[in-house]
């Protein structure tokens, strides 16, 4: 079996190491998702005494309008909801009995008080760190305080419905809205101060943990969006800011019309002229908060599906071909190492394959998907490479045992033969089948860990209701769960001799 090019030395990515797959959102706590808090370094501490090396999450990134973390308002800044009060409280800028309280929008208000506490009674180290911050991210940060702000002033319309001098970023209009907001625009920088604050603290510990965050960046933007309303050039837009061809995949087995997403496309002529500025400036802000960064549809930089703005539908689209290997030459030049991991999941074409094969990043392997019969399925895993991630499954997959319950009786012995008829109870077979696979990394989701059916899954692909918002108890975690973990992690050659 040949194997692809080495991943990148001092990446995370080029020994064997084992992860969980957990939404910061989907953490315990008093509030309506998790935080960064006290509950984020105690699923450290579980990781750590688990064995487990990585904790990979989905994009922090704040959504635009529902839970889902793959339509977001901005691609730099972090998502306020993820923002404990406990901090704010212990750095004196929110009075103690904020910790009693959790009503509705009360988060919200606590925030807003605890700037009012900064800006009466910060340090001058306080104040010197929120000084740096607000220099150092307002490359992207200023554009997106004003189209927060404006978003307030112009609730339920698109940057694109905004009077024109703002939706043109006319010299003199966005002057005048700076002024104006001047005050919105502060709160949410300073909200996003205190995200990346915490954000900070919590890497250090996980690090000091020997635990690696692994983050997630979607390939495309959100049209109402901070970064489409601040580079329109860089993507196919008409003079109404409307897109004129939009992002999705084509019709397949699965979709007879496709999926159009509604993405508005790049203009990877305009990208390339300005030495890949766009992402450049992307991965400086993902890099600052992962040690690995998962590119959901790695596919895209080949060649994307185009399609039609004013189709329904994806299936009047076609491919065109991208500049992805221009891209990750320049991002070659910016970072090293560069660690980078490919989805690519679906229909991938050699050229695809070639891509990701170049720039030695690990592509994805699916257990779930492994057992159609042929012993040709790439995803069986005698078939997978050492530069792989392999998963039981992901977040658009049911959980585990979900799975294995929905199998038809003829496909379930089927599974049950490959596995040996093993003793334990599934989800388990599969877990060790993940763990003991060649990929260097293999990643779990938490509710396999824990044994959920279906109803527990975090995402129904094409579905909008009931999504994104699954939680963990501490309560559904047997005593007796990490040293079972950490026996196998060991047992399979994925335990770190710091841990």
């Amino acid at each position: 079996m040949s194997e692809v090019n080495p991943p990148p030395q001092d990446s995370g990515l080029d020994r064997r190491r084992a992860g969980v797959l957990l939404h910061i959102s989907s953490l315990p706590g008093r509030f309506d998702c998790g935080e960064l808090g006290s509950e984020a370094r105690h699923f450290i501490d579980f990781l750590a005494d688990c064995g487990v090396t990585l904790w990979q999450m989905l994009p922090v990134t704040p959504p635009q309008g529902g839970l889902s973390p793959y339509q977001s308002s901005s691609v730099h800044a972090g998502n306020p909801r993820f923002i404990s009060l406990q901090p704010l409280i212990e750095s004196g800028w929110l009075p103690k009995s904020a910790a009693d309280n959790n009503g509705q929008g009360f988060r919200e208000e606590a925030i807003d008080s605890a700037r009012e506490g900064f800006l009466a009674r910060a340090t001058g180290e306080e104040r010197l760190r929120y000084d740096e911050f607000i220099a150092k991210q307002g490359f992207w940060l200023d554009d997106f305080a004003l189209f927060q702000a404006l978003h307030i002033q112009y609730p339920g319309m698109g940057w694109w419905e905004w009077p024109q001098g703002l939706r043109d970023r006319q010299p003199l209009a966005l002057a005048e809205a700076r002024v104006q907001y001047k005050d919105l625009c502060d709160k949410f920088r300073f909200e996003q101060f205190l995200f990346f604050e915490q954000w900070r603290a919590l890497k250090a510990y996980a690090n000091q943990r020997g635990v690696l965050l692994f983050g997630d960046m979607p390939i495309f933007v959100a049209h109402d969006s901070a970064e489409v309303w601040a580079n329109p050039e860089m993507f196919f837009l008409d003079e109404q800011g409307q897109p004129t061809v939009v992002a999705g995949v084509p019709p397949d087995y699965f979709s007879a019309t496709g999926q159009r997403w509604g993405n508005p496309l790049y203009r990877w002529d305009r990208i390339a002229d300005s030495g890949f500025r766009f992402w450049i400036e992307r991965m400086k802000t993902q890099l600052s908060l992962f040690d690995l960064i998962r590119i959901d549809h790695f596919r895209g930089f080949e060649a994307y599906w185009e399609i039609p703005a004013e189709d329904d539908t994806a299936i009047n689209g076609h491919w065109v071909k991208a500049r992805g290997d221009e891209l990750f030459e320049y991002l070659h030049g910016q970072f090293d190492p560069l660690p980078l991991v490919a989805e690519d999941l679906g229909i991938i074409t050699p050229e695809v394959d070639a891509l990701r094969e170049k720039y030695g990043l690990p592509g994805m392997k699916i257990l779930q998907f492994a057992f159609s019969g042929e012993a040709e399925n790439p995803y069986l895993p005698f078939r997978h490479e050492r530069n792989t991630l392999v998963y039981t499954g992901t977040h658009d997959n049911d959980t585990t045992l979900g799975w294995y319950m929905s199998l038809d009786d003829e496909m379930r012995h089927y599974v049950d033969e490959y596995l040996g008829h093993s003793v334990e109870a599934m989800p388990w077979p599969l877990i060790r089948q993940a763990l003991a696979s060649r990929a260097n990394l293999a990643i779990l989701p938490m509710q396999d860990l824990l044994g959920l059916d279906g109803s527990h899954r975090m995402n129904l692909p094409g579905t909008m209701e009931g999504n994104w918002d699954w939680r963990f108890q501490w309560e559904m975690i047997d005593a007796q769960l990490p040293a079972k973990i950490r026996r196998r992690v060991e047992m399979y050659g994925r335990l770190s001799d710091s841990l």
